[in-house]
């Protein structure tokens, strides 16, 4: 696939630009280690490629290499992004059949106290999602929230692009 045809900005030091480069490299990277791998024979009824685990296997592998791409491309500027490439480099991704935690508080407080829990549980619930949120104070966590829901919007439209094109050919 050519990049020219994803160019989504005329700056090529751009973070989609940097990313589109690195998310096209590691697809390649995937399509070549998938069409090199010694595959099975196999059977009319029963296809590997379209199993249920073999699906989840390669969303991860594009998750992941998407993720990495969006990360390497930010750089170390920022601490999700430094957050995100060590837990790659751990690989401490969950499984496809994990279940999310679910916190219950069941208190009764005076309406000061209960604005002040609803805002805390607000804020830690927005740490589970910010790569490295879980050590941050609340201004530098809604910071690098705002920048890492940048780069996502960006991961889509490139994402999205790529799949368009791959659709129409």
């Amino acid at each position: 696939m050519n990049p020219q045809l994803l160019s989504l900005s005329p700056n090529n030091s751009s973070l989609k630009s940097r990313f589109t480069l690195g998310f096209l490299r590691a697809l390649k990277r995937l399509n070549m280690q998938t069409s090199s791998s010694p595959s099975p024979p196999q059977t009319v009824s029963s296809s590997s490629s379209s199993s249920p685990r073999e699906m989840c296997r390669r969303y991860l592998r594009i998750r992941i290499a998407a993720d990495a791409s969006m990360a390497s491309a930010v750089g170390s500027r920022r601490a999700w992004s430094r957050t995100l490439l060590l837990k790659i480099r751990n690989r401490q991704f969950r499984s496809c059949n994990s279940s999310a935690r679910r916190i219950s508080m069941k208190k009764k407080c005076s309406g000061r106290k209960m604005k002040k829990l609803k805002c805390d549980k607000e804020i830690n619930e927005l740490r589970k999602f910010v790569p490295g949120g879980e050590a941050m104070d609340a201004c530098s966590l809604l910071d690098e929230a705002a920048h890492y829901i940048k780069c996502l919007n960006t991961q889509v439209k490139v994402m999205t692009r790529i799949a368009d094109i791959y659709s129409a050919t």
